[in-house]
């Protein structure tokens, strides 16, 4: 299992979900993607989009300008 990382800071809404999607494409089951983003739907979206493709958010952190959406891939795809 592996730990990754997204920079979709700045990017606005629907960008930080199809950014997400694309990179999880690439990952393998047990894999953690850290999603690092400024658009404040993304709270909403990301886990939203999670739950229909058997992803799990396992934490969120939120500062004054930027959230952190951490994601386990799950088998369903992306």
């Amino acid at each position: 299992m592996s730990h990754h990382q997204l920079d979709a800071r700045r990017l606005l809404c629907p960008l930080p979900v199809i950014r997400t999607q694309n990179r999880v494409q690439t990952l393998e089951p047990g894999d953690t993607l850290e999603v690092i983003c400024t658009d404040p739907g993304a709270l909403y979206d990301i886990p939203a989009w999670c739950r229909m493709y058997g992803h799990e958010v396992t934490g969120t952190e939120q500062t004054h300008d930027e959230l952190r959406i951490t994601v386990r891939i799950g088998s369903g795809g992306g």
